[in-house]
């Protein structure tokens, strides 16, 4: 079931470049990801600062679903080859008892679409947030920079979108209690040996502020991986004298990387294995 996942999730986001079709059969891989992880972050969900008493039930949820079972559970169901839930969303309706989701549905493990349902670890836990509230499921998928932005401003009751925890965000919203532990990892060409040698953060960083501009990392616009690669000095990131560029995902940068217009991807590490093994899959 995890390559089944995995290729509609390839399928879904990406657009194949010609050369990895005309290539099947062959064993090398196209990607891999650097198993060493950049940062320490923490997930959480993002609550409208107007409503108290919703943050207030949502960290009650998210400290029931820990101690119940029910959040591991669904992360073993993308992690571990299980059978993912698929969500639907209502439509929005001003007249209805409704909890409205604010996303960015192409961060699979944590939130992608297959036709015109939602699937993800997120989506599963805002459908049982809705249940549990007894409110209907609205989900909204948006640029991921406008995420918090569209809560800030009383669009949308909550952000649920594999958000890390920081205080530039918590400028428009109120962050619930944490929920996962994630970190950024680096995907490079498959033939690419550069940080073949490499053990620890500390040995990545040494060769990424040895580059220049002339080294483009691609990243999806608004994570925190572009903080990283760009710098951010209030997320506490020093940055990289390289050519950063952004995107709307991370498969459109691992694609381009592919085709051989960046050369290296920085995104947070689930979502990163899974783009590398769907590519890889397709190989």
């Amino acid at each position: 079931m995890k390559k089944f996942i995995s290729i509609i999730i390839a399928l879904s986001l990406l657009a194949v470049p010609a050369c990895l079709m005309s290539c099947g059969g062959s064993d090398a891989e196209a990607t891999k990801v650097i198993d060493i992880n950049l940062t320490e972050e923490l997930y959480a969900f993002g609550v409208d600062k107007a409503q108290p008493e919703l943050l207030e039930d949502v960290n009650e949820f998210v400290k029931k679903i820990k101690e119940d079972g029910t959040l591991e559970d669904i992360c073993d169901k993308y992690f571990n080859g299980g059978e993912p839930t698929p969500v639907t969303s209502a439509k929005l309706d001003e007249t209805k008892d409704q909890l409205v989701v604010a996303t960015n549905a192409a961060f699979a493990p944590f939130e992608y679409t297959e036709g015109d349902k939602y699937l993800g670890i997120d989506m599963e836990i805002a459908k049982l947030l809705a249940d549990e509230l007894g409110k209907e499921l609205v989900i909204q998928h948006m640029d991921f920079d406008a995420v918090c932005l569209s809560v800030g401003q009383h669009k949308c009751d909550i952000a649920m979108a594999g958000l890390t925890v920081n205080e530039e965000r918590e400028e428009h919203v109120t962050f619930s209690e944490s929920y996962y532990e994630a970190s950024q990892k680096l995907i490079v060409k498959g033939d690419d040996d550069t940080f073949a040698d490499c053990k620890t953060a500390a040995d990545v960083e040494k060769i990424l502020k040895g580059f220049d501009k002339k080294v483009k990392v691609g990243v999806q616009d608004g994570t925190t991986g572009q903080l990283y690669s760009a710098g951010d000095a209030d997320w506490g990131f020093d940055g990289y004298d390289v050519t950063t560029v952004g995107y709307k995902n991370g498969s459109l940068a691992v694609q381009d990387m592919i085709n051989g217009n960046i050369d290296y991807v920085i995104i947070d590490a689930a979502p990163a294995a899974v783009i590398s093994e769907s590519i890889n899959e397709m190989n």
